[in-house]
Parts: C-alpha cells; sequence; structure tokens
C-alpha cells in the first residue's frame, strides 16, 4: 500500500534518509502540509515554528548527504506537549499564568531530541497545569479526536495523541503523572510508554507539582519509534538523583521471554465498558498464545488508599505551585481553582498520610514482582466521550465519578513502575481500545520488547483515522 510522506514511521523515515528516498527538507514540506489541512479539525499543534523547523529540516539534510547523520532521529519531526519547555516557544502549560511565558531554554529530554537531530515542528495543547483527563484550556480551546472530531482524545498529553495519530509528525513527547499518556494514546490507536521513575531524567521543566510521580514519556505509531526515542532521552544525569539507581541499565529491546502476568481485569466494583473488557480480554488471550502465562486475579494492592491519596497530592502540589502566582486569582478555570482552594485548606497530616499510602503501596509492588512478571489492565475503563465534558458521568450504565475512566493508571505512577498502552481491538464503531501492561521499576525494556512482539502479532499501524 502506498503511503503518503506524512504517515512514514521514523524508523522508516530515518531508513529513507540513508537511502535517498527522501530529504528531511521534503518531509517537513509534508508535515507541514497536513498540518495546515488538518490542525484546524483537531486543535492538536497549538504553537508552530515553521522557519525553526525548517533550518533544522535542511541542516539534517546535508548531514545526511556528507554521510554524518546523528543517529536515526536526525530529521524526524516531533512535537512537545505544552507543558515541556522548549527553548523560544511558547510554552503555556495550558493556563494564563503563562500564557507569554518563552523559556530560555530546553528541558533536558527535548535537549537530548535536538542533540540527536530531531526536529521540533511544535508545541501540543494540554488541560490546565496537565491536571485533567480531557485536553481543554481557556487559552486554545478543546482538543479533538482524529477517529471521531465530536469526542476527546482524554488527556492531559491529549494534543500529543491527536497529533501522532492525524499524521502530524510520527512522534510527540508528552508527560504522564497518573495516566496522561498511556490514556490518550489508548483513545487514539497509539502505543505510548510511562517510563521508570528516574528512566528519563528531568531538569530544567516546570514546578513539579506531582512530585516525582510524573515522568516524560514518548507517543507513537509504533514500538520501533518508541524504542528510537528512549535510547536517545534516558541516559542517567546527575542533577536528577532520581536517575541514579539505573545508571547502569542501558534501554536494550532483548526479544521477550516467557512471562508471567496478572490479568485485571477490573478494579473493585469500578465499572469498565463492556467492549473495553471484550477487546482486553481478548488481547490476554493473545498474550497467552504467544507463550506468556496468563493468570486473571484481583490487583495486588489496596485500591482505597490510593484512591484517596491521588487527590490530596494533586490537589497540595497545586496550591503550592501557586504561592509563586500571587496574581492567579480570575485566571484559572473553575475545576482548576476549585482544586487549587480545596488544596490550600488541607492539612500536612493527610499529605503525610498520603505518602505513607504511596510507600505502602511500592514495598507492596516489590514484593509482587518477585512472583510476577507483568500486571495487564484495560488502559481505562471508558471510551472516548465529548471534547468539552470533562469525565464521562456514566461507565457501562454505572454512575462514575472524575476519574472513573481513568481508575487502572495512577498506582504505576505512585510506585515508580513503568507502564505502557498497547492497541487493542477497537471498539465496533471504531474507537481505539488499549490495554495496559507494567512492570517492575527499571523494566521499562521488557514492555518494549512485549509491546513489539504483540505488534508483530495484531499489528495496528495501518489504521488511520478518517480524516
Amino acid at each position: 500500500m502506498t503511503t503518503e510522506l506524512w504517515q512514514k514511521s521514523a524508523t522508516e523515515l530515518s531508513n529513507g534518509y540513508a537511502r535517498g528516498d527522501w530529504s528531511p527538507v521534503e518531509i517537513i514540506d509534508a508535515v507541514f502540509d497536513r498540518i495546515e489541512e488538518v490542525n484546524p479539525l483537531i486543535n492538536a499543534i497549538v504553537t508552530l515554528d515553521l522557519d525553526g523547523a525548517r533550518t533544522a529540516a535542511k541542516a539534517s539534510e546535508n548531514r545526511w548527504k556528507e554521510g554524518k547523520a546523528i543517529g536515526p532521529l536526525d530529521g524526524v519531526p516531533i512535537t512537545v506537549k505544552d507543558n515541556i519547555p522548549v527553548l523560544g516557544l511558547r510554552t503555556t502549560w495550558g493556563s494564563r499564568l503563562y500564557a507569554d511565558f518563552v523559556p530560555v531554554g530546553d528541558e533536558l529530554p527535548v535537549a537530548r531530541l535536538r542533540s540527536a537531530g530531531a526536529v521540533v515542528i511544535g508545541k501540543t495543547n494540554c488541560p490546565e497545569f496537565a491536571l485533567q483527563g480531557y485536553t481543554d484550556n481557556i487559552l486554545f480551546g478543546p482538543t479533538r479526536n482524529p477517529w471521531q472530531l465530536s469526542l476527546t482524545p482524554g488527556g492531559s498529553s491529549g494534543g500529543a495523541v491527536a497529533a501522532v495519530s492525524a499524521g502530524l509528525g510520527p512522534i510527540a513527547i508528552g508527560t504522564d503523572g497518573g495516566g496522561s499518556i498511556r490514556r490518550p494514546a489508548s483513545h487514539t490507536g497509539l502505543v505510548g510508554l510511562k517510563p521508570s521513575r528516574g528512566r528519563v531524567p528531568r531538569c530544567d521543566g516546570f514546578p513539579a507539582i506531582l512530585l516525582d510521580f510524573e515522568t516524560i514519556g514518548p507517543v507513537a505509531r509504533t514500538v520501533p519509534d518508541l524504542v528510537l526515542v528512549m535510547r536517545a532521552i534516558s541516559d542517567h544525569d546527575v542533577r536528577d538523583p532520581a536517575s541514579n539507581a539505573l545508571i547502569d541499565q542501558p534501554f536494550d529491546l532483548a526479544p521477550a521471554t516467557k512471562c508471567k502476568i496478572l490479568y485485571v481485569s477490573r478494579f473493585g466494583f469500578s465499572p469498565v465498558d463492556i467492549e473495553i473488557s471484550a477487546a482486553v480480554a481478548n488481547s490476554a488471550r493473545v498474550l497467552a498464545e504467544l507463550g506468556h502465562i496468563v493468570e486473571e486475579g484481583r490487583a495486588p494492592f489496596d485500591l482505597e488508599p490510593m484512591n484517596q491519596a491521588w487527590p490530596v497530592i494533586s490537589q497540595v502540589g497545586l496550591a503550592w505551585l501557586l504561592q509563586f502566582h500571587h496574581d492567579w486569582a480570575g485566571k484559572l478555570t473553575g475545576a482548576i481553582e476549585e482544586l487549587a482552594l480545596n488544596g490550600m485548606v488541607r492539612k500536612g497530616t493527610e499529605l503525610f498520610a498520603a505518602l505513607d499510602a504511596v510507600s505502602k503501596l511500592q514495598r507492596t509492588l516489590s514484593i509482587f514482582f518477585k512472583r510476577y512478571d507483568l500486571i495487564m489492565t484495560p488502559t481505562a475503563a471508558a471510551l472516548p466521550w465529548p471534547a468539552q465534558q470533562p469525565f464521562p458521568n456514566i461507565i457501562a450504565g454505572e454512575q462514575a465519578g472524575p476519574r472513573g475512566h481513568a481508575i487502572f493508571t495512577a498506582f504505576a505512577n505512585m510506585a515508580g513502575c513503568p507502564g505502557i498502552s498497547i492497541p487493542s481491538t477497537p471498539s465496533t464503531s471504531g474507537l481505539p481500545i488499549g490495554f495496559q501492561l507494567v512492570a517492575a521499576p527499571g523494566r521499562d525494556d521488557l514492555l518494549c520488547a512485549l509491546a513489539a512482539a504483540y505488534e508483530s502479532a495484531r499489528p495496528w499501524a495501518d489504521r488511520w483515522p478518517p480524516l
């Protein structure tokens, strides 16, 4: 099947550059033509750098012609989520408090990608302070799902996934503080990785209002593309002490070995969409057919302390941030202002209890991963919902709260575990569905190896939204 240049994966682009089939300048022009055609429909990219991207692409083209390409990402277009600083590009965090903020440097992972030759084409939309599970804000409005424009791509990396899904560059860099890469990836038919704590060192970024629970990671159409990014951004850096434990663990993608997987179809009594349940159950059977041991069971940790801890951490973190912005009153969206006000009246004992719950979860999973290699769950409990609605009120005919759709993902952030969302069988209406795999801290390579094996057995990269 003939594909357009904007549909090429990063791996295909690199191979084509090496053969001389196309040049980085041709690719950038093709991607910008696609952006001009499609971005007004989905509102994925909110700040473009046309001149900077073309300059970088021309420099990359010269390197390829001279046989001096830096590596496989040289000349590959990428987008960066709007809560990750990029040199010279307005970076707003989805908030009016940062509406005019232009960073004087790149956050470390972006700097590493530039050093690898990647071409930054723009910034992608996110909700205010990346604290909601859909993508809308006062500055730029809602981002829409390329698979059905009336629906959300999820959040908070909604702009990132919408861009890759629609062909606005093969790779996006996002953040995941409670599932913000994985759930949107599942809603748009992509593979998305939340790396282990410390796997992708961070510095020169925004204040860490979610402590070290939030990580930077890639979204892509294929696992090989995901791995290319991780190899570029995951080396140890002394400025991030969390990366010390991983200093001697290079990102190697070994063939997937036989794994023991606990498949958890539901967390407690929280509802799950019936089509999601069926699709993920089918994916569990595929993994068993690939030779893995898949056992169905309950979540191996206590859910309620985790559910209580998460709002405390996010609310207090936001309240802490706002003490540096004395002019914040009247500038936030209503929902975010409510979170902040709640955080301001939280007690220190509540925060300590939340952190204690996190410590207990980490100890529990440390013991669990001595017996199992992976936990498998649905990535999201709900299919995408209307684009300007913060969350689905009803899931599988049952009432659902603000994080009912997001029930499966936050535990990996709290425990520092890597998690990946992999496309499963789409719904009957064609909406993408994903399943999640979570491994012990430091086993990001295992997740990618298993995802690569699944992709070989059940490929998804040729599924494109009807735009």
